[in-house]
């Protein structure tokens, strides 16, 4: 899954670093709706505004966590 996610964020969002320690920094409101919209569906996951948080969006790791955690 890590692996897809990555793949996802680097094919959507060209200009990003997804390997930052930091990615929610990166990341403008249309980057994480775009990643939203995305993993939703790919993992026929619900994602809504209170996913977004620091925590969830602070690397691959955290996002992959976070779609885990809806399936």
């Amino acid at each position: 899954m890590k692996e897809r996610i990555r793949q996802i964020l680097e094919d959507n969002l060209p200009l990003v670093d997804v390997d930052s320690d930091y990615l929610f920094a990166e990341l403008s409101s249309l980057d994480i709706t775009t990643i939203m919209m995305l993993l939703s569906e790919e993992y026929g996951v619900e994602l809504g505004a209170a996913d977004v948080t620091p925590k969830n969006f602070m690397t691959v790791d955290s996002i992959v966590e976070m779609v885990k955690r809806k399936q």
